[in-house]
């Protein structure tokens, strides 16, 4: 049987897929593609993640091309309690700078899609990542790792639509409506959700070059932002925030206030060159203003709550954790043993952390826990009352000093 066979024979046998639909030109081309390619019924899923823009639209585009089966749904808050928490707890930095804002959303996108096909008998999935990306491989690992023997359909690796002139092209074909802004070239590519807002290609794609200001749409420039400080407080329950300023908040709602917070104090920027999975380097403009103030207030709780050497454990497992979020591994073995590991030193991770947000800064000013480990007894340069006697430093020291020095009288002997 030849290569062009199989795959004849491979698009007979499905029947039903679950599309991940966003409702823009690209997944309309993607739902009528598929029609028409695969001769199989389309089911739409619609995912409101906290993009800040109304979702609801999506309906009447897939309406109008015909579909029956039609999910559109808010998943902020799981988003944020399920997804975005447990890796703050962590607090996980891809290569050190990036707070992996569209990496965490594809496992949960892909979930919901894998339970839809469940609940209506679908024998595929398929999604819009192009064949450059990650997220193709975040989106596919998630799809195998939850339904081994689910089949894939990934438009951007099979057809032949290589370009966006060609895009439209077979959108004014089939009567999908193009709107005027994208029958230019779109000067980049954005992506968004509740922690993050992303750019990247096109005029993006020479590193050398500045971003111009038109790219950020969350964050004021920090030269821009407010000549006065903003002073807030995060309270802490088992590495969890769960109240901005002394007023408990849901966790997707906590997220929206910081945002706002951190956007107009000009909080969150990133212009990174990261590597991508498959292979290459690419440049992406990010603003993360939430986060970015969840991560510092996060570490200022740790550091009164957690153990040295806990705290010390949790930093060296962070970059192989933030790794395996990025190539799209959230539903690995090892993420859940790391999870697991990193969730059992959250217990003392509660209390109170003040900061001032100034001009892309964030400042701590205070940190208190019912659970501190922070003794002012031990720490005084006065004589305090904890049992502690300067002369056992000796001993600790002369210890710990004992391999340099053979080492050094070793040396002695060359």
């Amino acid at each position: 049987m030849s290569k062009a066979e199989a795959q004849t024979m491979s698009k007979q046998n499905i029947n039903k897929v679950v599309l991940a639909y966003s409702g823009g030109l690209d997944t309309s081309v993607i739902l009528k593609w598929l029609q028409e390619e695969y001769d199989c019924e389309v089911i739409t899923f619609t995912a409101d993640l906290g993009q800040g823009e109304d979702i609801e639209p999506a309906r009447a585009k897939a309406e109008m091309l015909g579909i029956k089966n039609i999910f559109i749904e808010d998943l902020r808050e799981e988003f944020v309690s399920d997804f975005v928490f447990p890796m703050f707890r962590a607090n996980a930095l891809y290569e050190g700078q990036y707070l992996l804002g569209t990496s965490i959303a594809r496992p949960l996108i892909a979930k919901r899609q894998i339970e839809i096909a469940r609940e209506l008998g679908a024998d595929a999935v398929s999604h819009g990542a192009t064949g450059k990306g990650n997220d193709q491989v975040r989106f596919e690992l998630g799809y195998y790792a939850l339904q081994p023997d689910i089949k894939v359909i990934a438009p951007w690796r099979e057809w032949d639509l290589s370009s966006r002139t060609k895009l439209i092209a077979y959108a004014e074909a089939n009567q999908i409506p193009v709107p005027m802004d994208k029958r230019g070239e779109a000067p980049f590519s954005v992506d968004a959700n509740l922690l993050h807002i992303s750019a990247e290609g096109k005029v993006l794609e020479d590193p050398a070059v500045a971003a111009e200001e038109y790219v950020f749409s969350r964050t004021v420039a920090p030269e821009d932002a407010p000549d006065t400080a903003t002073e807030i407080s995060l309270t802490f329950n088992s590495g969890n925030p769960v109240a901005l300023n002394g007023t408990a908040l849901s966790p997707a709602t906590l997220l929206t206030e910081l945002n706002r917070l951190g956007g107009m104090n000009g909080i969150g920027r990133l212009d990174l060159v990261e590597n991508r999975f498959v292979g290459m380097k690419s440049r992406g403009i990010y603003e993360t203003p939430g986060g970015t103030i969840l991560l510092a207030m996060r570490r200022a709780m740790e550091s009164i709550t957690l153990d040295r050497e806990a705290a010390h454990l949790k930093d060296e497992l962070m970059p192989r954790y933030a790794k395996i979020i990025y190539n799209g591994f959230w539903f690995s073995p090892e993420r859940t043993m790391l999870q697991a590991a990193i969730d059992a030193s959250q217990d003392m991770v509660n209390g109170e952390v003040r900061a001032k947000l100034y001009k892309g800064n964030i400042m701590i000013t205070s940190r208190t826990s019912p659970n501190s480990l922070y003794s002012e007894e031990l720490v005084t340069f006065e004589e305090g009352a904890a049992d502690y006697d300067h002369h056992d430093a000796h001993g600790f020291i002369r210890l710990n000093a004992l391999r340099l020095r053979v080492s050094t009288m070793a040396r002695r002997k060359l």
